[in-house]
């Protein structure tokens, strides 16, 4: 006998459990084409949502998703503006919203003046978890305006997350002790305000964790400089512990720190002591994740940290930056952070005694570590980090080093060999030479500006080879060196030898730094050849345009990633790369100049996800698109979805209706300040209109 059974035979229950395990947006919507009963069951399991679109066209706004319980509007055109201040009738649009989703539980939302939430609100009185979103400056207003109404409406608030908005810290504190009740049912509290905020002070921190004692996650930027009146130091941790014990996650970060010398030390301390962070780990026994970012030394924390395995028995990841003494590695007996067995992430900033002895002892001691940051360690050579990761090859899938002295992107590979069979994300600075060689090429009397860095010839090996050692090797050794090499990277086939790829099998992620002026073209053959699994690039540009001449290569460097097939998603931000908006002194290039420079060679590559920073002039606090980079822009075909954070003329934005299948596209002014009122020259309300009315009208195959 034979049984013919169809999917549309299993019953709407299990197909229903089936439909809620997917979670990609694309494969969803793909399966309410098979049949009018997958459409049905598809909307009424969709859970989350995000809305884009223009806030004028009410009937766009869809009905059928009744059970999503996460909700995003903050993508919402025209972007940046207030959501309700751009309807003609703001209050039907929030009743139609509310009818909408009914049952919603999370709301994401760009809330530029109070009356967005004040309207919203009151209609989701169930609402437990709300991300603010804005760029723009705070409207005048009396204290904590901005959150009067979420505290009045959602007394069942647990989870509220500031990372993306910008606000004063005094807003917080007055509406926290005014709302007693919804304070206390509050869990999760990210306060990591926008790059511009000040950063709590030790008063604030002690009336918001006073306010909420029942927090378990809090992510806040405090203000550490002991130069400042109400710093945050040993007054201010001892009072958060005690009014939150219940914490599993801790993130207290720098506002800004002090500079940092060539050994990575602050000229200044900070007021946190050894016997305060002990109190701090007695305190919080449920902690699982710690991030202590200060910005100044804490000095001599091996012993405090110590106390972490045997008070913290869930702890799984640190972050310690500017702290010094974490690990002495002093004869054989383990000390500091390498006691902690049951880490499975850590990340070291700016720590001037960690050396490589310190690296082999964490390793012995942290052998189940799957991350790992190392950033701003001068001591720590390329051997420190071979052995490190040889120690780890079979845990570690996730490493980002940056900002050491003796390490360069090559050597840096050339460290990462022993895991390159698994790592999965990966960060690198693209610093062609350490600044020791440079050094001693210096020394040698060569003209740095004439020297060629090509990375695949072997006798620069053997130079670089002989400089890093401290004695003078005989030409004998370095044949012998080139020997070894050859074995390694190469087979021989009858007398003939052919270089062998290194191949980086499961390597999906990869973030790049990079200094303005410098290209992406030596990054193959520093060790990523190949990568036939990558499917994701973020690269970030920083640096002062104007004191950069005109580089000598045409290009940035983007068409070297065609050798990564299977690469789709990338970042490119160039938002830190400082320079000249409108008129450049003679010899000087202006922005659109070098917009040409970062995106030539991107029409070679299959990108269907696009996010893009433009260079910005801060003197006039402009991110605008070029023409340029608007024309080079529309040459990536392939492209679905393209985001561009800064503003751009209405004539630019039409050259990407060229691009077939671009599905969405949005201008996101997110940086601070975003420009109050935008020119006439740039996107406004009308042209978002007409642009989007042109996307949406095109026939896409798919």
């Amino acid at each position: 006998m034979v049984f013919d059974t169809k999917l549309d035979d299993i019953p709407d229950a299990i197909l229903s459990n089936i439909f809620s395990l997917v979670s990609d947006a694309r494969s969803r919507n793909s399966m309410t084409l098979v049949s009018r009963k997958w459409l049905l069951i598809e909307r009424t399991t969709r859970t989350a949502l995000t809305l884009r679109g223009n806030v004028r066209d009410l009937f766009m706004i869809p009905s059928c998703f009744k059970s999503v319980r996460s909700l995003d509007l903050s993508l919402l055109s025209p972007w940046g503006d207030s959501l309700l201040d751009s309807s003609p009738d703001p209050l039907l649009l929030s009743h139609f919203l509310a009818q909408s989703f009914p049952v919603l539980e999370s709301l994401t939302v760009y809330a530029r003046t109070p009356s967005t939430l004040e309207f919203l609100v009151p209609h989701w009185r169930d609402l437990k978890e709300v991300k603010l979103v804005r760029w723009h400056q705070r409207c005048p207003s009396p204290l904590g305006s901005d959150f009067v109404a979420l505290f009045q409406h959602c007394v069942g608030l647990s989870k509220i997350d500031l990372s993306s908005f910008y606000c004063w810290t005094e807003d917080l504190p007055p509406v926290f002790q005014a709302y007693p009740l919804v304070s206390s049912s509050i869990t999760s509290l990210n306060l990591l305000i926008s790059p511009s905020s000040e950063g709590f002070k030790s008063h604030e921190v002690l009336a918001i964790s006073a306010a909420c004692p029942n927090l378990k996650e809090l992510w806040a930027k405090c203000m550490f400089d002991p130069s400042f009146i109400d710093f945050v130091g040993d007054e201010a941790i001892s009072g958060l512990v005690s009014n939150c014990p219940k914490l599993c996650h801790l993130h207290l970060v720098k506002n800004k720190g002090g500079d940092v010398d060539e050994e990575g030390l602050t000229v200044e301390d900070a007021r946190i002591s050894r016997s305060s962070l002990e109190n701090m780990f007695l305190g919080l026994p449920l902690l699982e994740e710690l991030v202590l970012d200060v910005g100044f030394n804490v000095l001599s924390v091996g012993s405090a940290l110590e106390m972490l395995n045997s008070k913290c028995s869930q702890l799984k990841s640190v972050k310690l930056g500017q702290f010094h003494g974490i690990c002495k590695a002093v004869g054989s007996m383990l000390d500091g952070v390498a006691v902690c067995r049951g880490l499975e992430a850590l990340s070291v900033k700016n720590s001037a005694d960690l050396s490589d002895s310190s690296l082999m002892q964490i390793s012995v001691g942290c052998p189940k570590l799957s991350k790992f940051v190392l950033e701003g360690c001068n001591n720590i050579t390329e051997m420190g980090v071979k052995n490190f990761m040889l120690m780890l090859k079979f845990t570690l899938v996730d490493v980002k080093v940056s900002r050491c002295r003796y390490l360069n992107a090559s050597s840096t590979l050339r460290a990462l060999d022993p895991i390159r069979g698994r790592i999965k994300r990966l960060h690198l600075e693209c610093i062609w030479k350490t600044e020791l060689e440079l050094d001693e090429v210096a020394d040698r009397g060569f003209d740095l500006n004439e020297l060629n860095f090509d990375l695949n010839n072997e006798c620069q090996e053997a130079r670089e080879f002989r400089n890093i050692s401290a004695t003078k090797r005989s030409a004998n050794n370095c044949c012998d060196f080139m020997d070894k090499k050859k074995c390694k990277y190469s087979n021989e086939i009858n007398g003939n030898v052919y270089h062998r790829e290194k191949t980086w099998d499961r390597l999906k992620y990869l973030s790049l730094w990079i200094p303005v002026g410098q290209v992406l073209s030596p990054l193959h053959s520093a060790g990523l050849e190949s990568c036939p699994v990558l499917e994701e690039i973020k690269i970030r540009v920083e640096g002062d345009c104007r004191t950069r001449t005109r580089p000598m290569e045409r290009a940035f460097g983007l068409s070297s990633f065609t050798r990564y097939p299977q690469l789709k998603k990338m970042q490119l931000n160039c938002g830190d790369a400082i320079g000249y908006a409108l008129t450049a002194p003679s010899g000087q290039m202006d922005l659109s100049l070098w917009e040409r420079f970062y995106l030539s060679g991107i029409r070679n590559l299959n990108l269907s996800e696009l996010d893009y920073w433009p260079p910005q002039d801060r003197d006039v606090n402009q991110r605008s698109l070029s023409l340029p980079a608007a024309g080079l822009l529309q040459e990536c075909v392939t492209l679905r979805k393209l985001f561009i954070h800064g503003t751009a003329n209405e004539h630019f934005m039409k050259f990407f209706l060229n691009i077939p299948n671009l599905r969405d596209v949005q201008l996101r002014e997110d940086y601070y300040p975003a420009p109050e009122d935008d020119m006439s020259t740039e996107m406004r309300v009308e042209s978002c209109r007409r642009f989007e009315e042109a996307l949406n009208s095109r026939e896409i195959i798919d």
